[in-house]
């Protein structure tokens, strides 16, 4: 735990025992610098840690104040009661309105396709096809071409996971591997406990499969909330649970090895099966490449689903799930639904990884990413009134936005559609009230004239409504 952290939870520690009362103002930055023998950085660091999880509100010209209602203390007591999700209709809007090629892709899921090698992927598609029987055609049923299982299960070993082919099922892009990868371990009626904000596809699938939610809270600053979680699973009957450890989706952040430690530890303590996404992996700007959950299970009990869209191939759907345990179920399920994935997509991708460099690629990726991470953040710093807060990503290509409590982040969104843009605003990612004022941003794409224009005009309605 790092020195912020430890004074946050100290202050925790003094709010729960009524030290400092709700309404009350807690000792200023410059104060609780010289209480602490830290940084003044360091104190507003923990503060801010502190903010995001509801216990303190900060008041501009103030100060920092103890919050009326203590969010991450009563979600700990008092998680959410588990609950239907409707949010199609909503989701369908705003998808649509991102559809049009002339619009800025600020809200867009997808990445830039221009930073992919479409044009050799499309070689090694015709190469492989030469090489394909009229059999080979029909004949890549699940669990799918053993070749491209064994670059896969390569390419995990390589980051010392322990992943045999026989473990992985390709599936028609990462969305068939998480909704394949749910139903295989719930029916109607479960509930699912899935983080907040989410990835709006794991709130499609719920709605979709009739199962119930238990929202547990995702803080850009720290990640998932460990003590709610350990709460819900022991107190709830828990059938699943859906995570973004590296790269959230959303809010951007990273879970530490000793989070993924405790979460997986937690769910074989409960045997609670948990449905991995972890599609955002590669795209990583540090010495080296973050662990999945998967890498901390010990009993089989993640089931780590991937893709190639994000990294090499948006458009070819193709994804895996990697599973021992519930592999075979997992097979039946796609029999039963999408028969099979693309024989000859299948095989030009294992052809690429075979003779091609994949990690070539990746390393002019996210040097791209990380230069057009930079640059937007500089924009949003140079423009964004005082208060807002950014994440700065170790990876992915998203930022997320937290705007001032009283800004709904959907009347942005509105605005960056009359600038023929569009923006993914917090409402879509939960089905709580906690995030509306927060908006995603696709950084992945060119910061040209145009879509400064947009992330300033946003910037100024922002600033008026302040």
């Amino acid at each position: 735990m790092s020195r912020y952290q430890q004074v946050a939870e100290q202050i925790k520690q003094q709010i729960i025992a009524q030290t400092w009362r709700a309404g009350e103002k807690i000792p200023s930055v410059r104060v609780n610098s010289r209480n602490f023998s830290v940084a003044p950085s360091t104190i507003l660091q923990a503060y801010q840690l502190l903010e995001s999880e509801g216990w303190v509100i900060a008041k501009p010209q103030a100060g920092y104040f103890v919050a009326p209602q203590l969010g991450r203390e009563q979600l700990a007591s008092k998680p959410a009661e588990s609950k239907l999700i409707k949010i199609n209709d909503e989701l369908f809007e705003f998808l649509k309105s991102g559809s049009n090629k002339d619009v800025v892709p600020l809200g867009s899921a997808f990445p830039d396709p221009s930073l992919f090698p479409i044009q050799t992927l499309n070689r090694n598609l015709a190469s492989a096809g030469r090489k394909m029987s009229a059999n080979d055609l029909v004949s890549v049923m699940p669990p799918g071409d053993d070749s491209l299982r064994r670059c896969i299960a390569q390419r995990y070993q390589q980051q010392g996971i322990s992943v045999s082919p026989q473990d992985i099922v390709v599936t028609s892009g990462a969305l068939e591997a998480l909704n394949i990868s749910l139903q295989s371990v719930t029916k109607p009626g479960d509930t699912v406990v899935i983080e907040s904000p989410a990835f709006y596809g794991a709130l499609q699938a719920i709605e979709r499969l009739n199962l119930r939610a238990i929202e547990v809270p995702v803080s850009p600053q720290s990640g998932l909330c460990l003590e709610t979680l350990e709460h819900v699973l022991s107190t709830e009957a828990v059938a699943a649970c859906w995570f973004m450890a590296n790269f959230h989706n959303p809010t951007t952040y990273t879970q530490t090895d000793t989070q993924k430690t405790k979460i997986t530890a937690l769910a074989e303590q409960y045997q609670v099966p948990i449905i991995e996404d972890d599609v955002y992996g590669e795209l990583y700007f540090e010495t080296s490449k973050p662990k999945p959950l998967k890498a901390f299970d010990d009993v089989g009990n993640v089931l780590l689903c991937g893709s190639f869209s994000k990294s090499l191939c948006p458009g070819y759907r193709v994804g895996w799930v990697v599973s021992d345990k519930y592999n075979e179920h997992i097979q039946r399920l796609q029999l039963m639904s999408t028969l099979s994935g693309s024989a000859p997509i299948q095989n030009g991708i294992a052809h690429f990884l075979q003779h091609d460099s994949f990690d070539s690629h990746l390393r002019k990726l996210r040097k791209t990413l990380q230069e057009r991470r930079d640059s937007m953040l500089a924009l949003i710093h140079s423009c964004f009134p005082a208060g807002t807060k950014v994440s700065c990503p170790t990876g992915g290509y998203f930022l997320w936005l937290e705007l001032a409590e009283h800004i709904n982040a959907r009347h942005v969104y509105e605005c960056a559609v009359e600038q023929g843009a569009t923006v993914a605003y917090g409402k879509l990612f939960s089905t709580s009230e906690h995030h509306q004022s927060c908006l995603r941003l696709n950084y992945s794409y060119p910061l040209d004239t145009r879509a400064k224009q947009v992330i300033e005009k946003m910037a100024d309605l922002v600033r008026k409504s302040n």
